[in-house]
């Protein structure tokens, strides 16, 4: 006995889908809260690598070893690469108020791939190479000391702790960020191009 009555999963699955579309103002929104949010970001990256930089600064002006001083100066330069790179990479530039939606899509696109690129290379980009050529300079003296007095090694037990799980944490809000922007462009690239009204 055939079924009378059709599977409604299968019905629901096949039906046509209509593109999404977003309309001129869902995008200029859309622009200006990542401009917004861009921006916060870059001022938070600026402030934390210029403070970074005087504080190392400080501290490498301090040390009584010549490789202890040159461990915080390089991390120094790092906090001020670091500010310099985020002014050049995460600030977002102005978007004009009456942009047509080409404009801003475009505008809002580029945003989005320059973020992506940035996140992409942030090795590069960031410079943490320069931080951890500073910390080797830190780490070096303290593990010879530590052959001569293993105890040590207890006290250094917390601080690489704490830059693996910041190691682990980097690399996963890293890959969430990628992807987060890459499912954005995805949506940007598939969007028709009449708005809704």
């Amino acid at each position: 006995m055939p079924d009378e009555f059709p599977d409604p999963q299968k019905i629901w699955q096949e039906q046509p889908t209509e593109a999404t579309k977003m309309s001129l103002e869902e995008i200029r929104r859309k622009a200006h809260q990542f401009r917004t949010k861009g921006r916060w970001k870059a001022l938070t990256a600026i402030v934390i690598g210029t403070a970074l930089c005087g504080v190392f600064a400080a501290v490498s002006a301090k040390a009584q070893y010549l490789v202890l001083r040159i461990g915080w100066g390089v991390l120094s330069l790092w906090g001020l690469y670091g500010a310099w790179k985020a002014y050049k990479w995460i600030w977002p530039s102005n978007l004009a108020e009456d942009a047509a939606l080409s404009t801003s899509l475009e505008f809002y696109r580029n945003e989005l791939e320059r973020r992506r690129d940035y996140t992409r290379h942030i090795w590069r980009n960031s410079a943490l190479w320069l931080c951890f050529v500073g910390l080797a300079f830190l780490v070096l003296p303290v593990l010879g000391m530590a052959v001569k007095n293993p105890r040590l090694l207890l006290n250094a037990i917390p601080f690489f702790v704490l830059l693996a799980a910041w190691f682990v944490a980097f690399v996963f809000l890293r890959r969430r960020d990628q992807r987060m922007l890459q499912r954005e462009i995805d949506e940007l690239n598939s969007l028709g191009t009449e708005p809704r009204p």
